[in-house]
């Protein structure tokens, strides 16, 4: 489907639903590499999507469970870097809603763009067409934008994701999802007199199943040269501390 953006105006609703089913129909199948090789990290396995290793330890199976409904709030970094997991395991994503949503910083994470839709002005039925993208993708984000989705369309949609086998991420209130998932950035390094250039930035994670205990995890997003990376809040300190020592 590629990267491109979508961006119809409130009179081409059904022109622009009509464009993405043909899309989806004449594109490759969901999981399969655009190039026809492998995937650089691991293939998607049946019932999970991979996510950012610090956060796969905080999940109660280990990844995104296919067919759930998450609900998300927080910092759009994190959302990102799902994104990245998935697409770069040779999986197929769509983004709905979210037009602040950086594709460089997907690429630095490790995205393949070309298994990335972005549909950044989805009209006044967001949840819509997300419907639509599930069912043939394995990922899709759908940013609501404050607009508020009634109860028995959810389920409908919670349907829609389970009889596809997709997962869908919300960023905005949901009823009864299967996760419920916050992000919270708590502090920066690499700021401060005579060091201008940002090295990571530091989130604290919360993730709330229908069962179970809730979770809370620390994370840092690192800089490196041209790309960045997920590390467990004691890891990044360390190799920070490093870096520091020997410059």
């Amino acid at each position: 489907m590629g990267s491109e953006a979508l961006s119809p105006d409130a009179g081409a609703r059904e022109r622009v639903l009509d464009e993405l089913r043909r899309r989806m129909a004449a594109g490759r199948g969901r999981g399969e590499s655009a190039t026809g090789h492998m995937p650089r990290e691991q293939p998607l396995r049946r019932d999970l999507l991979p996510v950012p290793p610090p956060l796969a330890d905080l999940l109660p199976d280990g990844g995104l469970p296919k067919g759930a409904v998450v609900a998300y709030t927080g910092a759009h970094s994190l959302l990102t870097g799902m994104l990245a997991a998935v697409t770069g395991s040779g999986g197929h994503a769509a983004v709905v809603g979210l037009p602040r949503l950086g594709l460089l910083a997907a690429a630095e994470m490790g995205a393949e763009l070309s298994r990335l839709a972005v549909i950044t002005d989805p009209g006044p039925d967001p949840a819509e067409v997300a419907a639509v993208l599930l069912d043939g993708l394995d990922l899709v984000v759908l940013g609501l934008g404050g607009l508020a989705v009634p109860p028995a369309r959810c389920r409908v949609l919670a349907a829609r994701a389970r009889n596809r086998g997709a997962t869908l991420v919300v960023a905005g209130e949901w009823v009864n999802p299967a996760l419920r998932l916050d992000s919270r950035v708590t502090g920066y390094r690499g700021l401060g007199p005579g060091r201008g250039r940002l090295r990571s930035v530091c989130l604290d994670v919360r993730v709330s199943a229908k069962a179970g205990q809730t979770r809370r995890g620390r994370m840092d997003l690192c800089a490196q040269v041209g790309r960045t990376e997920w590390l467990p809040r004691e890891t990044a300190t360390e190799v920070t501390t490093l870096r520091e020592a020997v410059s």
